[in-house]
């Protein structure tokens, strides 16, 4: 089967960018001598996080616990739940979800969280492994003041059925930098913070094993930080357009695209295709500066998806050669937004497909 065969709208992931992306990821890891766990809110793919597993990284960190479940579903052993877990119901599944996996971790930043946590772990003779989660600027959520930090760690110390292994923090508002020097700054700045909240935490007799830091734009500096210990990249794995505009690739390493087809030729500058908002979302980035043109990136062609409506993507050019039926390849701008859309992947070898994959943590946003 080849690609002109499908059907459109269709996702595309082109294999030897994606395992480029991978093992060019895994190799900074390797470099800077700290643990990759990727997050694979990006792919949601089950056999990508395997393969991932496969090139060294050391598990996965995922974005909501019902992704676990996938993940687990599929045989993973050793999972970030890279969020916090709120709600009795919740907090059941996260300890029957424990009893299947080697390794499990979440995140708490109240007394609140921990103590239902732990009411659950202790009563079954348990123990579940958490990070405190840090504010490093983005204004999410997390703690920033010392005296709450060791606060809530004095009481996980004093709980059974939680084991503090560390401090976690996402610079999120590196995607909303200017310049690429402030996304540098931005990832030294992570990585700086949580080790100056160890050391404090160490005076005070409470020792940190794990640094956990680190997005696909800040990875290569706040992995450069003395005492990190994992970086958390996700997009890494396909890249995308936003991810193009912040620097942290080139068009040519962007592996996900969608594929779409031309299907009205209203006039000479403007151009309909099958795939709107529904397939490439609205997402243009947080970046003033950095923002890319336009709904996605068409290859080969000189012009601008300009509008999208659900169904449909309006592209507008001057003098670009299109025909009715013609298929495009469009690298989206937000490609973690956009493999939440589809059902299926599938794998690309130039025009041939070799795999098809079922994107089975979509939608699971509980």
């Amino acid at each position: 089967m080849i690609i002109s065969d499908l059907e459109t709208p269709a996702l595309l992931i082109e294999k030897s960018k994606l395992e480029r992306n991978i093992e060019n990821m895994q190799l900074l890891a390797d470099k800077r001598g700290v643990k990759l766990r990727p997050h694979t809110k990006t792919h949601k793919i089950p056999e990508l996080a395997k393969l991932q597993i496969a090139n060294g990284a050391e598990g996965i960190a995922v974005a909501k616990l019902s992704e676990a479940e996938i993940m687990a579903d599929a045989g993973i052993e050793d999972i970030q739940i890279a969020n916090i877990i709120v709600g009795q119901s919740k907090v059941k599944r996260l300890y029957k979800l424990h009893e299947r996996v080697k390794s499990l971790s979440c995140n708490v930043d109240s007394a609140e969280a921990v103590e239902a946590i732990a009411a659950e772990f202790d009563k079954n003779d348990k123990w579940l492994d958490v990070y405190i989660e840090i504010n490093s600027g983005h204004n999410r959520s997390g703690l920033n003041s010392y005296k709450d930090i060791y606060k809530l760690a004095s009481y996980i110390q004093n709980s059974s059925g939680v084991n503090l292994i560390g401090l976690f923090t996402h610079a999120g508002h590196a995607y909303a930098a200017d310049s690429h020097e402030q996304i540098e700054e931005i990832g030294r700045y992570e990585g700086e913070f949580l080790i100056e909240i160890a050391g404090q935490l160490l005076n005070d007799r409470i020792y940190i094993t794990n640094i956990s830091v680190g997005s696909t734009p800040t990875a290569p500096y706040c992995s450069k930080v003395e005492g990190v210990t994992e970086i958390r990249p996700g997009n890494y794995v396909f890249y995308d357009m936003i991810q193009v505009g912040l620097g942290s690739c080139k068009v040519d390493d962007c592996a996900l695209t969608v594929l779409a087809t031309v299907i009205s030729i209203p006039d000479k500058n403007r151009v309909i295709i099958d795939a709107g908002s529904k397939a490439l979302n609205t997402d243009r980035g947080a970046s003033k500066t950095l923002a890319p043109e336009g709904y996605g990136y068409v290859i080969g062609k000189n012009c601008v998806i300009e509008r999208l409506s659900e169904e449909h993507g309006i592209i507008s050019h001057n003098g670009e050669d299109f025909r009715i039926g013609e298929k495009l390849r469009i690298i989206p701008n937000h490609a973690c937004v956009v493999t939440n859309l589809f059902d299926f992947a599938y794998l690309v070898d130039g025009d041939e497909i070799t795999d098809r994959y079922e994107i089975k943590a979509r939608g699971k946003s509980q």
